[in-house]
């Protein structure tokens, strides 16, 4: 356990009064979620949460949020954070989920594991770049270029689609390495290597953090560049939907009746491969759009008016971590008034179920409803959504982003 001081005297003036209290808590929850320094970690490490069901657990896209979380009051826990992350990358370049660490009522578990078949949306490039840019530090990025490399080596490797894009290995074995759990995009799938919109969405960030860190570094040779350039241009060109305004899987996009409304399809706007016209489209029409994900509590995971909706886990259910990144994309197309409207809403309902509850929880009711009356995986002995779950809540990062999209 740890105290972030730091932190927790820059929540006292974040944002809305109504969410300090809220935002103390989160603030607090970093400390006690931090653990001393151990293997395999050279530093000390943040677990997903101490609510989280499976944990102590580190990594996944969650350990990116808890940076995203920390980096301005606290930057070299979140330095130390994104170098725990990376440490565990193996020779291939394959960047493991999660880090499963000992926990001393389960036998499997007396040491750390993790493993080295399943990887994760590579989202940190964002979160690394963001860091530099404040901290005006580019020796970040040349100690973290050489693993951004050989990660993009092993997508190109073993995660490559037929004839164009990328693929999540959900779509051949439901492992859910996408960070989807049962994602209503592989109800009913055919298996096959075919390109997913978030992995090859993710795939741009990756080509476009080497172009411009190689830049920066003096390194670059124009190679990931031009292969951003390719990726963009299939995305634009094949998997964007005239018809619903949105991104969708290669498999479905021109297929109506297999085209379901998940917000994955907007991380090509996220993550900047959409075209200006293509980005309003996914603003105007479905982030900002009842009907589909502007929810009480924003962004719903699926469109409320998709026969697939239902109340559980990531096939309704808002997660915030998502609505940080819906205006993340928001942002960076010059919408600072979607981005303000997701932010100020979602923390808005964040902040209620705190006062109600005193807890930070892992998914929220898209309609503002009590969590508890959510589901998680029914076939599980988990099937309601964790307490004190910090890796999908970046409750910090969003009040400083809805106040920077004042500005």
């Amino acid at each position: 356990m740890a105290t972030l001081t730091a932190l927790l005297n820059a929540v006292q003036i974040l944002g809305k009064p109504s969410w300090r209290e809220m935002l103390t808590y989160v603030a607090e929850l970093h400390g006690r979620s931090t653990h001393p320094a151990q293997v395999p970690f050279l530093y000390p490490w943040e677990e997903i949460g101490p609510g989280y069901c499976y944990g102590p657990a580190f990594g996944h896209w969650d350990a990116i949020h808890a940076f995203l979380d920390t980096q301005f009051d606290e930057p070299e826990h979140a330095r130390q954070q994104l170098l725990n992350y990376l440490s565990v990358q193996s020779e291939d370049g394959m960047l493991p989920g999660a880090v499963w660490m000992p926990r001393a009522d389960d036998p499997s578990r007396r040491s750390p594991r993790w493993s080295n078949r399943t990887s994760h949306p590579p989202v940190w490039p964002m979160a690394a770049q963001a860091y530099a840019d404040f901290a005006h530090d580019d020796g970040i990025l040349a100690r973290v270029y050489d693993p951004l490399i050989r990660q993009i080596h092993w997508f190109e490797q073993h995660r490559r689609a037929e004839p164009q894009g990328f693929y999540y290995s959900d779509i051949l074995t439901f492992d859910w390495e996408s960070g989807v759990d049962e994602g209503v995009r592989f109800k009913d799938v055919q298996p096959g290597p075919f390109a997913c919109v978030d992995a090859s969405a993710h795939m741009y960030l990756l080509y476009t953090a080497a172009e411009d860190w190689g830049a920066r570094l003096g390194t670059t040779t124009g190679l990931y560049g031009a292969k951003a350039a390719r990726l963009r241009a299939f995305i634009q060109r094949e998997l964007f939907s005239e018809e619903t305004g949105f991104f969708h899987d290669s498999w479905s996009v021109n297929h109506p009746d297999r085209r379901p409304m998940a917000l994955e399809g907007m991380w090509p706007m996220v993550v900047g491969a959409a075209t200006e016209s293509q980005a309003r489209r996914v603003i105007d029409e479905n982030l900002l759009n009842p009907q589909r994900f502007f929810t009480a509590h924003p962004v719903s995971t699926v469109g409320v008016d998709e026969p697939d909706f239902e109340l559980r886990m990531w096939r309704g259910p808002t997660w915030n971590s998502m609505t940080y990144w819906a205006a993340w994309g928001c942002l960076r197309y010059g919408r600072a008034d979607a981005a303000r409207l997701l932010l100020e809403r979602a923390l808005d309902r964040s902040a209620e179920q705190f006062g109600r509850t005193g807890t930070i929880w892992e998914f929220y009711h898209p309609e503002g409803g009590a969590p508890e009356l959510l589901l998680r995986k029914p076939n599980t002995s988990h099937n309601t959504p964790c307490r004190d779950y910090l890796g999908h809540n970046p409750l910090i990062a969003m009040a400083r982003l809805w106040q920077e999209a004042e500005e």
